[in-house]
C-alpha cells in the first residue's frame, strides 16, 4: 500500500533544520545536566521511598524460580509477533488482514487515522498493544508474591507500560511528526522550553504547570464570594458566607470538602459558584478550608 509523503514545500530547509536540532540539543543537554545533578544529591532511600525496586526484585526471583512458565510466556510473545509480522506482510501486499491487537474503545491515544491507515504506524500500535498486554499478564500470573507486593508490582508495571506508549514519543507519533514538519520543529523546542521552565520553578523538581501563573486572581476569577473566617485551628479555617436575601433560613448549610480539595472549587467565577448560589437561596453558608499539611502535622491521623 502506498503511503503519502510530506510535500517537499513543507519540509524545512537544511539550514533551518540544523539550527532547530541544535537548539533542541542545547536545551536537552541542560535538562539532562539538571536531572543528573538532582540525582547525585539524593540518597538511595530518597530514590526509592516506596521500596519499588525490592518489589520488582522479588517478582524477578519468583519468575526465575519457574523457568518453564517463563519460557512459555516468551514463546507466547514470539508467536504473537509472528502473527503480527504475517498480518503486516499481507496488508503490505494488499491482502485482507485481521488485526492481531486492537485498542480498547475508551483508548483515545490511537484516534488519529494514521494509526489505522498507515501500515508502519499500525504495526507500531499493534506491537505496543500486544507487548504491553503480555507484560501485564505475565506479571499478574507470577506466583508466590504476597498481596501487597503483587499490587505494587502490578500498579507500577501498568505505569511503565503507559509511559512507553508510542504516542508519548515524537518519532512514533504521526500527529507529532506532522506538527514537527508544519512548525519546522518549533513544537519540540516549545515543549522542551516548557519542561525546563517547570523544572526551574520547582527548584530542581519537575512541577508541571497546568495554567499560566496569572490565570487566576483572588476575588475575581477564584474565591469570588465575600466571606470571613469565624474559627480556625491547626487543621482548618471555618469560613462564613452571609445570605443575600431578606429572609434567612433558620438552619445554616455546612460544607466539608474532601481533604484533597480546596474549598474554592465551589466558588470560582460568579456564574458557576455554588457558594454564591447557596447564599442567594437564603442560606448562611459555612465552609471548611483545610490547611496545606506539612511536617508539623506528620503525626496526625484521620482519627
Amino acid at each position: 500500500m502506498a503511503t503519502e509523503m510530506p510535500n517537499s514545500n513543507t519540509i524545512p530547509a537544511a539550514g533551518e533544520l540544523s539550527a532547530t536540532l541544535g537548539k533542541i540539543a542545547e536545551q536537552s543537554q541542560r535538562l539532562v545536566t539538571d536531572f543528573m545533578a538532582r540525582q547525585a544529591d539524593q540518597t538511595d532511600s530518597d530514590n526509592d521511598p516506596l521500596n519499588i525496586g525490592d518489589a520488582f526484585l522479588q517478582m524477578t526471583q519468583r519468575m526465575m524460580a519457574d523457568p518453564a512458565r517463563l519460557a512459555e510466556a516468551q514463546v507466547e510473545l514470539w508467536n504473537g509477533y509472528m502473527s503480527l509480522w504475517q498480518q503486516t506482510a499481507n496488508r503490505m501486499m494488499g491482502q485482507d488482514a485481521v488485526p492481531v491487537a486492537v485498542p480498547g474503545e475508551d483508548d483515545r491515544r490511537f484516534k488519529d487515522s494514521d494509526w489505522d491507515e498507515n501500515p508502519v504506524f499500525d504495526y507500531i500500535k499493534q506491537s505496543y498493544l500486544m507487548t504491553s498486554k503480555w507484560m501485564i499478564n505475565t506479571v499478574r500470573e507470577t506466583d508466590g508474591l504476597d498481596d501487597e507486593t503483587a499490587r505494587k508490582v502490578d500498579f507500577y508495571t501498568r505505569q511503565f507500560v503507559d509511559a512507553m506508549a508510542p504516542t508519548n514519543f515524537a518519532m512514533t507519533n504521526p500527529e507529532v511528526l506532522r506538527e514537527t514538519v508544519d512548525s519546522k520543529g518549533q513544537n519540540l523546542i516549545k515543549g522542551l522550553s516548557n519542561l525546563l521552565d517547570d523544572l526551574e520553578k520547582g527548584d530542581g523538581q519537575l512541577r508541571v504547570k497546568h495554567v499560566e501563573d496569572d490565570a487566576f486572581e483572588l476575588g475575581k476569577t477564584v474565591a469570588t464570594s465575600p466571606g470571613k473566617v469565624v474559627f480556625e485551628n491547626e487543621l482548618f479555617q471555618l469560613l462564613q458566607f452571609s445570605p443575600l436575601t431578606e429572609k434567612v433560613r433558620k438552619t445554616p448549610l455546612l460544607i466539608v470538602p474532601p481533604w484533597i480539595n480546596k474549598y474554592y472549587i465551589l466558588d470560582l467565577r460568579e456564574k458557576n459558584s455554588f457558594i454564591k448560589w447557596a447564599t442567594e437561596q437564603g442560606n448562611t453558608v459555612f465552609v471548611v478550608s483545610w490547611v496545606n499539611p506539612d511536617a508539623r502535622l506528620a503525626t496526625k491521623t484521620f482519627e
